[in-house]
C-alpha cells in the first residue's frame, strides 16, 4: 500500500455535501449499540438519506426490523410496527429523532451456509410475506476459503442460492448478490434462473470480480455495488473492472454502498490495513468490536469521491446518476432532492 497520512484525510468536505443512498449496510450490528442515534445523524449530515440494513443469519432478522422501527424517519410516522412472524421482536420501543430512513433486505449468506436450515428459509418466507422487505439479500455463492469449497457444502450454497432467487420471483423483490471467488458458477445459475434483473433490479454487492465478469453481470440487469475499496490505489483489478463497466454501460450501472463496519476507506483507517470482520467466523462478525476497527455510514462520500475522481465524472452529476441507479436497482421511486 502506498503511503497514507491517515491522521488528515478522516473529515468530509461540507460544502459539497449530496444526497446519497448507502445500499448496503450491516448497521444493525452490536459495535453499533452504543452510538447508532449518533451515527445517524452524522450519516445525515453527510448526505445519506437512506440505508439498507442487510440480512445474513436468520436469528438477526427480529433485530434488523426492531432497528428500523426504532431509528427510521418513516418508522417515526407510525404509532406501531408490527412483526408477527418475529415474536422476539419488541412491539413498542422508543423512537428516536431521525432524518435518514431506514430499510431492510432479508437474506442467508452463503459464507454462513452450515449455519442455515431448511427451517430457516421456510420462516424467511413467512416473514417476507408479513412484513415485505425492500429485497432479498445477500445471497449468492462463496469460495473463499477452503471449506467452502468442499463439494457437499458448496452444493448446499448452491441449493440455498437458487431457493433465494425463487422466493425474490415470488414476491417481485431485487436482490443483493454476494459472489465470492465463484462468478463464474453464479453468472451460470442467473442466466437459467427465472429471476430478471432487467425487470427485478438487483446489485452486485461489493463487486469483486474481473473485467469480464463486470461486464456480464451489467448485461444480466445488476447494478454493480461501489465500496470503500475503491479508494484504495493498490486495488487495480476493481478499478479496471468499474472502468470498463462504465466504458461499456456508462455510470448508470453502479450503486454505492459502506458495507459497514467493513471496507473502510483508506482514508477514513487508523490504522494502514483495513481490519475487516465480514467474511470471518459469526463470533467476529458480532462482536463488540473496537470502534476504531469499524466503517461507518457517515464515510461514504469518500465512495462517491473517489470513485469521482477514477472515472473522471463530476461528484455532483455522479451523485445524482447513483441516486437513480440506486432506485432502479432497488425498484423505489425516492425523489432526488433539490
Amino acid at each position: 500500500m502506498t503511503s497514507v497520512d491517515f491522521s488528515t484525510m478522516s473529515k468530509v468536505n461540507q460544502s459539497s455535501i449530496y444526497p446519497l443512498i448507502d445500499t448496503h449496510t450491516h448497521f444493525d450490528a452490536p459495535v453499533f449499540d452504543d452510538d447508532r442515534a449518533v451515527l445517524i445523524q452524522k450519516a445525515y449530515e453527510n448526505g445519506v438519506q437512506h440505508l439498507v440494513l442487510v440480512g445474513y443469519l436468520h436469528r438477526h432478522f427480529g433485530r434488523m426490523y426492531k432497528i428500523r422501527q426504532r431509528y427510521s424517519k418513516q418508522s417515526n410516522n407510525k404509532a406501531h410496527f408490527k412483526v408477527p412472524s418475529l415474536p422476539s421482536v419488541e412491539q413498542d420501543v422508543n423512537q428516536e429523532e431521525a432524518n435518514t430512513n431506514i430499510y431492510v433486505a432479508l437474506g442467508l449468506h452463503p459464507f454462513y451456509i452450515e449455519q442455515h436450515s431448511d427451517a430457516h428459509l421456510e420462516d424467511m418466507a413467512k416473514i417476507i410475506a408479513n412484513n415485505r422487505p425492500i429485497a432479498i439479500g445477500e445471497i449468492g455463492l462463496d469460495t473463499f476459503t477452503a471449506a467452502m469449497k468442499v463439494p457437499e457444502v458448496f452444493a448446499k450454497q448452491e441449493r440455498f442460492f437458487k431457493t433465494q432467487l425463487d422466493i425474490a420471483v415470488v414476491h417481485q423483490l431485487p436482490v443483493m448478490l454476494h459472489i465470492r471467488k465463484a462468478h463464474a458458477e453464479a453468472l451460470a445459475i442467473l442466466k437459467a434462473h427465472d429471476y430478471d434483473a432487467h425487470k427485478l433490479g438487483g446489485i452486485a454487492h461489493s463487486f469483486s470480480g474481473g473485467v469480464q465478469e463486470a461486464i456480464a453481470f451489467v448485461k444480466l440487469g445488476f447494478k454493480l455495488g461501489v465500496t470503500g475499496q475503491i479508494t484504495n490505489p493498490n486495488a487495480k483489478k476493481l478499478r479496471l473492472a468499474i472502468q470498463a463497466a462504465v466504458k461499456e454501460y456508462g455510470i448508470e450501472c453502479l450503486v454505492i454502498e459502506t458495507d459497514c463496519p467493513d471496507m473502510i476507506p483508506v482514508m477514513c483507517r487508523t490504522t494502514p490495513e483495513d481490519s475487516s470482520v465480514l467474511g470471518q467466523d459469526i463470533e467476529q462478525k458480532d462482536s463488540m468490536a473496537p470502534v476504531h476497527n469499524r466503517n461507518v455510514p457517515s464515510n461514504l462520500p469518500w465512495v462517491l469521491n473517489s470513485l469521482s475522481e477514477l472515472l473522471e465524472v463530476s461528484s455532483d452529476v455522479l451523485a445524482e446518476q447513483l441516486w437513480y441507479n440506486s432506485c432502479a436497482a432497488l425498484q423505489t421511486t425516492w425523489n432526488y432532492p433539490k
